[in-house]
This record gives structure tokens, sequence and C-alpha cells, in this order.
């Protein structure tokens, strides 16, 4: 047997007999296939980072299960069939010891002043300071380079566009925006 996590988005307008009867439907699936249970969490109503069904929120559930992998399709495909289910997500778990023992998510790790140095950053700085500081010195010309001979060079192969900024500046100047998540349906 494998270890299991289920992420369960359910429909924000089920009431709440009904919101449990569709998780207890899913657990009765699982354990109907050969599966125990390690823990269920209701993560409660949350705001979706976009539509899924014309619906803006969802009711998250967390389950931890163990069972065979050959029967996990079989419980999918349940789930992909009920109204109630707005997404699903079944992911294998690394084998850790019992669910319950999980840690949450690994806390942030500390970084020591050597590597602040390592990234020519003291450890009390400002980081915009920091990184301005760190790009002013790469647009500097450097020293001993004479600039008259790279403006005769310039002319045929010029990548500075009208305003006198390079191509590789725009590029870095210029934000990428996501395509439009809305789409018309017919």
């Amino acid at each position: 047997m494998r270890r299991y996590e289920l992420m369960l988005l359910l429909s924000p307008d089920l009431e709440d007999d009904k919101l449990q009867a569709a998780v207890e439907k899913v657990t009765r699936a699982i354990v109907n296939a050969g599966g125990s249970l390690s823990k269920v969490s209701p993560w409660g109503k949350r705001r979706l980072a976009y539509d899924i069904k014309r619906h803006r929120d969802a009711s998250y559930f967390l389950i931890h299960f163990d069972i065979e992998p050959s029967q996990v399709r079989e419980i999918e495909r349940g789930m992909l069939i009920s109204e109630e289910i707005l997404r699903h997500l079944v992911t294998v778990l690394e084998d850790r010891g019992p669910a319950d023992d999980l840690a949450p998510a690994a806390a942030a790790r500390d970084i020591d002043d050597e590597e602040f140095r390592a990234e020519g950053v003291s450890p009390g700085a400002d980081p915009f300071e920091a990184e301005h500081a760190l790009t002013s010195t790469t647009d500097e010309t450097p020293a001993g380079a004479d600039s008259s001979d790279e403006e005769s060079n310039d002319d045929e192969t010029s990548n500075d566009t009208s305003d006198g900024t390079s191509n590789d500046e725009v590029d870095a100047i210029v934000e990428v925006k996501p395509a439009d998540e809305e789409r018309v349906e017919a």
C-alpha cells in the first residue's frame, strides 16, 4: 500500500450536511476500495485563484489515506462524475511514518551572514539599496575602455533603441502579462 494525499475542492453552494455527505462519499469509496483513512482535514471556504465552473470560492478538504496504487484510478473516476466536486488532486506522499505525524510545510531556512556576504550584501543592508549598488556598478564603463571605438562599430550592428537604451535593457524592463483567463462559452 502507498500513502496518498487528496485535495478536494467542493462547491461553495453546498450546505453543511451536503458538504459532509460529499466528503463521506469520497472517504467511503476509499475504504470500499481497500484503503484506510489516516486524516481528514477541513480547510474551510477559500477564494480560488480563478473561476472554476463559475465559482469564485470553494470548500477545501485535505484527506490522507493508504491504498493500493491500482485502486486510485477508480476513486478518481468517481470524483470526476460527482457534481459537488469542482476539482481534486491526488498525490503520492513519501514514506515518512503515520500521516498524523506529517509535519506542516517546512519553515523557511535561516540564512547566515556568510551567505549574505557571498551575495555581496551586508546582513543589515536594505535589499533595494544593495540591488541598486550592484546594478550601478555593472552599468559603468570599464576602466581603460575607449568609448570612441565602440561608437564607430555600433553604426552597423547597433542593438540600441532610438532612446539610447539597448535591446537587452528593454527586455529586462518589459513586463510580461499573463494571458487573459476568461473564456467565452458558446
